[in-house]
């Protein structure tokens, strides 16, 4: 078989989208495994920093003051008191799968920064739509907590109603305050002492499972692969069907040499023939 065509423009065409598709598919895969990377560094922060030993406040202050990924779910020991007057509720926050808010409050750490704090989830209420029937409120006075670290999230660019706020976004909501707070991290409640009777539900605990992303990455890249596959059965069927047009033409080519001679005698035959009947007409025969 030959393969000549594939130098045409048409197939450099051809071979131009395989090549396109495939690089598409990788660059997917590639997404896919940063994703997995992501999870997977989650997971390994979850096990090595969440049921930890406390370390007191004075040995994370940094954390709170500038983020760190590594940091991320270490637990910390703070005492002070909360700053109830500013306490605002997060909206749109899922716990277990269900839709509600989360409780923010400002802590005033006993050496004098001040913190926020993420208290616990509570779900949509029935009383006013967009808000939850109650809200809580912190234990008064001094109080000791056990907090995890969680890194300030992204400005959504979103309006929020009066109280709440669209994500945490701790320089957001620092700038609603008339007091510094440390905007790089905040803490999510573990305990409290003294602890109120009515206090929000805990959030739930991070999930450990890497996900599909893996299997999604791998698919991507095959599919990547098929394209160059696919490509050359493509070129294989047509070399098949060019070696069978030239086999069909040559056997054509063969059949018409073999009928021509034949053709040849026959004209000379009929030819010998008119002239003799010719010649006997002329002569009156």
């Amino acid at each position: 078989m030959t393969y000549s065509f594939l130098l045409s423009w048409r197939w450099a065409g051809f071979l131009m989208m395989a090549a396109l598709f495939a690089a598409a598919c990788i660059g997917l895969g590639n997404w896919q495994m940063d994703r997995r990377n992501q999870a997977v560094a989650e997971i390994r922060r979850v096990q090595e920093n969440y049921d930890k030993t406390p370390v007191p406040f004075k040995d994370a202050r940094t954390y709170f003051e500038v983020a760190d990924p590594d940091a991320k779910w270490t637990t910390v020991s703070v005492t002070g008191r909360y700053l109830t007057q500013d306490q605002k509720i997060v909206r749109n926050r899922p716990n277990n799968s269900a839709a509600g808010y989360e409780v923010l409050v400002p802590f005033r750490v006993t050496s004098g920064e001040t913190i926020a704090v993420n208290r616990g989830w509570l779900p949509i209420g029935n009383a006013r739509p967009g808000y939850p029937d109650a809200v809580p409120g912190p234990p008064t006075g001094d109080v000791a907590a056990v907090i995890r670290i969680k890194p300030s999230e992204p400005d959504l660019g979103r309006d929020a109603p009066e109280g709440q706020l669209a994500s945490i976004d701790l320089s957001h909501y620092a700038g609603q305050l008339e007091y510094p707070l440390m905007t790089g991290s905040y803490g999510v409640m573990a305990s409290e002492s003294p602890q109120p009777a009515v206090v929000p539900q805990q959030l739930a605990a991070p999930a450990v499972k890497e996900g599909s992303n893996l299997s999604y990455a791998l698919q991507w890249i095959t599919f990547g692969i098929l394209a160059f596959v696919a490509f050359g059965y493509m070129a294989r069927q047509q070399a098949r069907i060019g070696r069978e047009d030239r086999d069909t033409a040559e056997s054509l080519q063969d059949r018409t040499d073999a009928i021509q001679p034949s053709r040849v005698a026959s004209r000379r035959k009929s030819s010998g023939s008119e002239e003799e009947d010719a010649l006997l007409d002329s002569m009156g025969l």
